[in-house]
């Protein structure tokens, strides 16, 4: 159990790093964007569409970290009047169909949509669609992941500080 322990706090530094990341760049990308269009005159035609994209890959990766804290919104006005034995089936419940959600849509559907788009190119900067659209499949793996590690955590007992049960 710690070697999943470690493996899941490597995952939760590298996602993070990586949306921090991908954070800075969004703001350098959009003061660029910024200066661009109100100083000079001439907008730039390649931020907006790599801030555009730079989102979506920064939300979907979020999403995922999120997911694998546990602390994603919920509606737990059922699960918050039941206890033992109950709450932890309909917990382990939860996370399962959260796996078959990220198996389904986000991994086999993303790969999907990768292959259709992997031909067509972007307006401004001229990569793939299927380049973009590869943070569906990513995401989903990842999703998928911490849903196997949420499950074993909650059916050993052995859920930590990463996870948030409370009501929001």
């Amino acid at each position: 159990m710690k070697s999943l322990h470690k493996f899941r706090h490597g995952l939760d530094t590298v996602l993070s790093w990586v949306c921090a990341l991908l954070f800075a760049a969004m703001v350098v990308v959009g003061t660029y964007q910024i200066v661009t269009r109100y100083f000079f005159g001439r907008p730039s035609t390649v931020s907006e569409e790599l801030l555009t994209y730079s989102f979506t890959w920064m939300a979907l990766l979020s999403s995922a970290l999120v997911f694998g804290k546990r602390d994603h919104m919920r509606m737990g006005f059922l699960a918050d009047k039941i206890t033992g034995t109950p709450r932890k089936v309909l917990e382990i419940i939860s996370e399962c169909l959260v796996l078959l959600l990220a198996a389904v849509v986000m991994l086999y559907g993303g790969v999907s949509i990768m292959k259709l788009t992997m031909t067509q190119v972007t307006a401004s900067l001229g990569i793939p669609m299927g380049t973009v659209y590869t943070v569906l499949p990513l995401s989903g793996a990842l999703i998928v992941v911490y849903s196997v590690l949420n499950i074993i955590d909650l059916a050993t007992d052995s859920v930590e500080e990463h996870s948030s049960t409370s009501a929001e």
